[in-house]
């Protein structure tokens, strides 16, 4: 702990963001970063807490030593802090933008509602970590003569192909896109991270000795019993994005949308690539000029509202069928934990209008163009209120409730149901009993992340390809001393 009295002393600060009608007009990170003065009296505020909640199990899912690098910081020392923060993070600098900071409820100082500004120190070291160079590529001093086939290379692709890579193993990651990082490259939009990260980070990686392969579709244009007879082990991280059904009536109307493929479409045209992909074919998604509806009240709803604002929208309106949560937790109850409060999304704040605890009946349309959506209020049940029935223009919807698994399809198709990996009640592949063994029920095939636990965090999945590293690094040599 840096400075004693530092939480007494400084008041919580976070960076700011530029002026709403200054940000909506690209699509670029807008985020004003804080000078090192700043960053460093933020990390001041650290406690000395008896346990520090916030890096596990309830706050940071990949364990950061978070009073250990705002020691750090507060001391200057920003390679201490980074060689600190990638001992259990292999992307704080996807972390430090993305991810909600459970690490921050935790926090006791939130017990004041004044919790430590955990996120913006993280990005602060990462960031500053690439200005001193501090980040190079790790290659292996030998090598095991053992191979790794990656299927994914999103975040827990990413991270398991390094943690393998840096163990000895020679690793290659087969990516179906054109480019590395899975839907957070085309999923999560550049304003809340630009690509050129995971562009660094994939260099970083081939320095390490670690080879990507672009275009792949194992179960489409390589089968997966390829991998099997080439390679040690296979680990299977492929994503959930599979769109879950909402059960909404579209009755055949053009301008009715799951949310991914408009997200997609967008991310690819920032990058430069062409809009139109097999995997999410389709049309042409824009939704400049037009009065916009997106049914859902989570992150990927919040993108699709600040994709819509970027391009144009005249009015955009979210549907939450949850009731609205109060503005402040009852923190006896709920701290250290994630707690159901009202959170305005930086997206949101840029003028997005929010309906909650209401229910979408169904689409309505003239001429085969949507043209309103139908709604209704609901009760505690979730069930619509007769007589509460209204409409609400809409030339564009979009339905993002949320994913119901992976796309598995492929790999049942080739293997056969009887050789397929075996998938849990959810819809996901399935692994043996001790889970951190990362086994699925095809011999030597491991799957990690989303596809094996569901929609979830980016900090989520690195913990996850952290962990299946370790348990095929564990299973080829008989050893490892990768972290958990």
């Amino acid at each position: 702990m840096g400075k004693v009295t530092g939480f007494l002393e400084i008041d919580r600060q976070t960076a700011k963001y530029q002026p709403a009608s200054d940000r909506i007009r690209h699509f670029r990170e807008f985020t004003l970063p804080m000078s090192d003065e700043e960053v460093g009296k933020q990390a001041a505020r650290c406690m000395d807490c008896g346990i520090p909640f916030c890096h596990g199990p309830t706050g940071c899912p990949v364990h950061n030593q978070i009073p250990d690098w705002n020691d750090l910081v507060y001391s200057n020392d920003w390679e201490g802090a980074i060689r600190n923060l990638h001992s259990t993070n292999n992307f704080p600098e996807f972390t430090g933008r993305i991810c909600p900071a459970p690490c921050e409820e935790a926090c006791t100082l939130n017990l004041e509602d004044t919790p430590v500004a955990i996120k913006t120190v993280e990005q602060a070291i990462a960031d500053k970590a690439y200005k001193l160079g501090l980040i190079k590529p790790q290659p292996a001093e030998t090598k095991t003569g053992k191979r790794v086939a990656v299927i994914g290379s999103g975040p827990a692709g990413m991270a398991a192909a390094q943690q393998l890579g840096r163990a000895g193993h020679e690793v290659h990651v087969f990516e179906r896109e054109s480019r590395a990082g899975g839907l957070l490259r085309y999923g999560i939009p550049d304003f809340k991270m630009e690509k050129h990260f995971i562009d660094k980070r994939v260099e970083q990686m081939e320095g390490e000795g670690v080879t990507f392969h672009y275009g792949v579709n194992v179960g489409k244009t390589k089968p997966l019993e390829e991998l099997r007879a080439e390679f040690d082990a296979v680990l299977y991280c492929g994503g959930a994005e599979r769109p879950r059904d909402a059960g909404i009536p579209t009755n055949g109307l053009y301008g009715i949308h799951d949310a991914m493929p408009y997200l997609v479409q967008q991310n690819r045209r920032v990058g430069g690539e062409p809009v139109e992909s097999a995997g999410w074919n389709a049309g042409e998604i824009w939704a400049g000029g037009k009065h916009v509806v997106v049914v859902g009240g989570g992150d990927t709803a919040s993108d699709c509202v600040g994709t819509a604002f970027r391009q144009g929208a005249v009015k955009v309106t979210q549907l939450d069928i949850r009731p609205q949560p109060p503005k402040m937790e009852n923190k006896l109850e709920v701290w250290p934990y994630w707690a159901t409060k009202m959170r305005v999304s930086s997206s949101q704040a840029e003028g997005a209008m929010r309906e909650f605890q209401v229910a979408t009946l169904e689409f309505i349309g003239e001429d085969g163009q949507l043209t309103g959506v139908k709604c209704a209020e609901v009760d505690e049940r979730r069930k619509p209120i007769p007589g509460t029935e209204f409409v609400i223009r809409a030339d564009l919807a979009f339905i993002a409730i949320g994913f119901a698994g992976p796309f598995t399809d492929a790999l049942v198709a080739e293997a056969g149901e009887a050789l397929a990996m075996k998938r849990d009640a959810r819809g996901n592949v399935a692994v043996q009993a001790d889970d951190k063994a990362y086994a699925t029920s095809m011999d030597g095939v491991y799957a990690a992340g989303d596809v094996r636990r569901g929609q979830s965090l980016v900090v989520w999945a690195i913990r996850e390809g952290r962990q299946a590293a370790r348990a095929i690094d564990l299973a080829l040599t008989g050893q490892t001393t990768l972290p958990r």
